[in-house]
């Protein structure tokens, strides 16, 4: 019975000292509100985006897990920058194409030398 007296008397003295620190909180007062992170887009506006701003992309936690907003704005930047790069390579592969059949072939003169001429 003492031991659980002992014990009601330790959780109300912890619940007070919580409760004064709390609500009385010094010369500060009570703890501001804390402002929801945001995230500080890395990726750079003015240059494709490399391998390195992909490694280096870290977005801010939220209560559950990571917001939405952010990782969709990172992904659609991503998947557009991805699909002009696609359309870029489609255009030159097409443009060596054409330049390869257009132009005409390189004949070559001489033969290659044979080995026995070579060793004499």
């Amino acid at each position: 019975m003492v031991m659980f007296l002992f014990l009601v008397v330790a959780l109300a003295v912890v619940v007070a000292a919580v409760t004064l620190a709390v609500v009385g909180g010094g010369d500060r007062g009570p703890l501001p509100e804390a402002a929801p992170e945001h995230l500080w887009d890395s990726l750079p506006p003015d240059r494709p985006v490399g391998r390195a701003d992909v490694d280096g992309l870290r977005f801010p936690l939220a209560v559950r897990g990571y917001r939405m907003a952010d990782v969709d704005d990172a992904l659609g930047r991503l998947g557009a920058e991805l699909a002009e790069r696609d359309a870029r390579i489609a255009d030159l592969e097409s443009a060596l194409a054409g330049a390869r059949a257009a132009a005409p072939p390189v004949p070559t003169d001489e033969p290659a030398p044979r080995q026995e001429d070579e060793q004499q």
